[in-house]
């Protein structure tokens, strides 16, 4: 017997076999759930139809793997002709992962207080917005006692150089999950997020998670990286009945690195280093 078995649920976010959303998705069919997924739509001169092909080479692999359509979230109709697809396919859903953001690149590459009007509109937009826009239009057709999760990152928290704008949605996003818990707790309902630390994903690269990488190889108590798997099987916790009792919540699954108020053993290598 699996957590997840006669379970079903809706991801949203997945855009390659190295995002946290197929991780996640992962871990909860193998625990004997099924998903429905979404992809990011292909631009009408893409004949190829990259980001659905790219998902589909995942989900084509696993039984439980329900249907994969496009899904534009800052399009709402498009949203709740997704919902009403899932609801037909699916029935009513026990959860529902959104693992979605978006900056442009050269809004994420400037100082913070350079960012565009538009850019950060459109950061906020994707970023932000869209998880009201889903958990709206998914309480609709979810059973009471379900469980929504999104993933944020420890730069909505504190100052992270580099993240910039990000961070402002990081931020947004991390308020909006204590908003929703308190509107669907009478339902039972639960909404948190996962706060993982730097793994190697689409979105990361253009955050500079290598250098995230290193700064919390040296920092985090457990003295490494977490992996896709751990935050992975943190991820289907939050949406599994284990975590009937916790909502409202930043789940942190990097190896502790948001404990510290120092350096940590960091310093040892400062202060082995000759005085200059």
């Amino acid at each position: 017997m699996g957590m997840f078995d006669g379970k079903v649920g809706l991801i949203l976010g997945v855009a390659n076999d190295h995002s946290i959303a197929w991780a996640i998705a992962q871990q909860i069919m193998a625990e004997g759930g099924k998903c429905g997924f979404t992809h990011l739509p292909d631009r009408p001169d893409d004949d190829r139809k990259r980001n659905q092909r790219r998902v589909q080479q995942l989900t084509d692999q696993y039984e439980q793997a329900a249907f994969l359509i496009p899904l534009d979230v800052q399009d709402d109709k498009n949203i709740q002709e997704v919902m009403q697809y899932t609801h037909e396919n699916l029935g009513k859903i026990d959860f529902l992962l959104h693992s979605i953001a978006f900056a442009d690149r050269d809004d994420l590459s400037r100082d913070t207080m350079y960012t565009s009007r538009n850019g950060f509109k459109l950061a906020m937009d994707v970023s932000v917005y869209s998880l009201l826009a889903v958990t709206r239009e998914s309480a609709a057709i979810m059973k009471d006692g379900g469980s929504i999760v999104t993933m944020t990152y420890f730069g909505g928290e504190k100052a992270v150089p580099g993240y910039n704008v990000m961070g402002i949605c990081k931020a947004a996003l991390d308020a909006t999950v204590r908003y929703l818990a308190f509107d669907l707790g009478p339902r039972g309902i639960r909404v948190n997020a996962v706060s993982a630390g730097p793994v190697r994903t689409l979105a990361g690269r253009a955050a500079g998670v290598d250098e995230m990488l290193a700064l919390y190889d040296k920092m985090a108590p457990l003295g490494r990286n977490v992996t896709h798997e751990e935050v992975g099987r943190a991820g289907a916790y939050l949406l599994s009945s284990y975590s009937d009792g916790i909502t409202g919540e930043l789940l942190h699954v990097d190896g502790g690195y948001n404990i510290m108020g120092s350096p940590g053993r960091l310093l040892d290598t400062v202060r082995s280093e000759p005085a200059s």
